[in-house]
């Protein structure tokens, strides 16, 4: 009886001690060191842009269209003799297409007819005009005689009232044929303008190249009908000169503060992905534009295409040249982004960076937008199993690295990015709970794992 006593305390002993194994393993593993992955700070150049996409554009577009109706008979010769098509080259005069004729052609006949009918009329009231010039003359003759002999016994009153009729009649007469004189100089006016008019609209059915350039899109064929109505019907796009290029580029609102008049621009396209092209902001278009809330202003970037290389309406990836450093000392900007526990920096640490802190929100954060000027930002370097701070000025950044300047940062120097719990950085073999069998290795060793008091265990940089 007492021996089954004696067993039941000494298997109660083992069970309480296995407990307590387990408990303080479990503990233990919550409160492992952290373990701080690391950055070098490195010295190099730094290139803070921003990125944009656009499209190219013909600096120079017009638009050829139709001022009548018709039918396309023809197109024209190029300057290599071919007919007009697209990627044609023309200069200024070339006949791009000819629109059926003969509707206008009659109305320029009709328009001469009446013209000569006009001139016509015009000889007749001249002729009119002397006729009443001299009927005039004999009207005031007769009535000069019978002003001098009166009504008496030699002229009956109702002769003599009869001859001062006729000269007041004979007046009214050429009045109005100088009238019909006038009249017949407006009427040659206006059909000598319905002529031009008429001739006008025939040479409408010439259409011909406004300026020297390349034509980039033709929008009719033979046989097709052109009907104009208020505004004119497009026919051709002509492109001034290709040798100069545009690329409308879309900025946001965000950025577009850092954008000015002449700035640095590379880009590429998707038709040459090795090549980088040059280019300088023209100008800055003040319409913005509103798309599911988000603004976005149009940015001219001029450049040269002396060798033909860029098509219109390619799509450009842009990088607007923001600033440049060269040989500085750059850190990632995950370094300044991390901030660690209180408990995780060293002593004498800590009130440097509550001071540092205070400053901080005083006189401004860590570096902001690509351009930004100086301000002051804060790394940390491991001390023992804790990190101490490193103040540091940060200047310009490209959105993975940033200038830094600073008494205590030097090139090389190891700055913490981040950190990870130290079972998960030495593998599965560590979460093993001391209760379970361990495997046997050769010669009845443990097999060598990656830990951290293991050579072969390694931090990620």
């Amino acid at each position: 009886m007492r021996r089954k006593v004696v067993i039941i305390a000494v298997v109660i002993i083992v069970l309480a001690g296995a407990g307590c194994a387990g408990i303080w393993w479990f503990l233990s593993r919550g409160k492992q060191d952290p373990v701080f992955r690391t950055a070098q700070v490195k010295r190099g150049d730094l290139l803070a842009t921003i990125s944009a996409t656009g499209t190219i554009e013909p600096t120079v577009v017009v638009d050829v269209g139709s001022q009548v109706n018709g039918l396309i008979t023809a197109f024209g010769k190029d300057s290599n003799g071919r007919a007009i098509d697209y990627s044609s080259v023309v200069e200024a005069g070339t006949v791009l297409a000819k629109i059926d004729d003969s509707l206008y052609a009659a109305a320029l006949g009709t328009a001469k007819a009446q013209l000569a009918q006009a001139e016509a009329n015009k000889v007749s009231a001249d002729a009119n005009v002397l006729q009443m010039q001299a009927k005039l003359l004999q009207a005031q003759l007769d009535w000069d005689r019978a002003q001098k002999l009166g009504p008496s016994d030699a002229l009956s009153k109702s002769n003599y009232d009869q001859y001062q009729a006729n000269y007041e009649v004979a007046k009214a007469n050429l009045a109005a044929a100088k009238a019909a004189v006038v009249q017949a100089i407006a009427t040659i006016a206006q059909d000598k303008a319905a002529l031009d008019t008429a001739q006008i609209n025939l040479g409408y059915c010439t259409i011909k190249a406004p300026v020297k350039g390349v034509i980039i899109d033709r929008q009719v064929n033979i046989g097709q009908t052109v009907v104009s109505s208020l505004s004119a019907t497009s026919l051709f796009l002509l492109a001034k000169d290709l040798r100069r290029i545009t690329v409308w580029v879309s900025v946001n609102e965000a950025d577009v503060g850092n954008i000015f008049e002449g700035q640095p621009v590379t880009f590429t396209v998707d038709a040459f992905p090795s090549r980088e092209f040059q280019g300088r902001v023209g100008k800055v278009r003040l319409n913005a534009t509103m798309t599911q809330n988000v603004v976005t202003y149009t940015v001219e970037v001029n450049t040269n295409n002396d060798d033909g290389k860029l098509l219109p309406y390619l799509t450009a990836n842009a990088k607007f040249i923001v600033g440049r450093r060269e040989d500085v000392l750059l850190v990632p900007n995950a370094a300044l982004r991390w901030s660690p526990r209180q408990d995780q920096i060293a002593s004498g640490g800590r009130q440097r960076h509550h001071a540092a802190e205070g400053s901080r929100r005083e006189g401004g954060g860590e570096a902001g937008a690509p351009g930004s000027t100086q301000s002051r930002g804060t790394v940390w370097v491991e001390q023992g199993k804790f990190v101490r701070p490193v103040r540091v000025s940060t200047g310009l950044t490209d959105g993975a690295f940033t200038e830094v300047e600073g008494k205590d940062v030097t090139d090389g120097m190891s700055v913490v990015v981040g950190e990870a719990e130290r079972e998960a950085a030495s593998g599965p073999e560590t979460e093993r709970s001391p209760l379970m069998p361990q495997p046997m290795g050769h010669g009845g060793e443990r097999p060598a794992h990656s830990g951290p008091d293991n050579p072969g265990a390694s931090r990620e940089r």
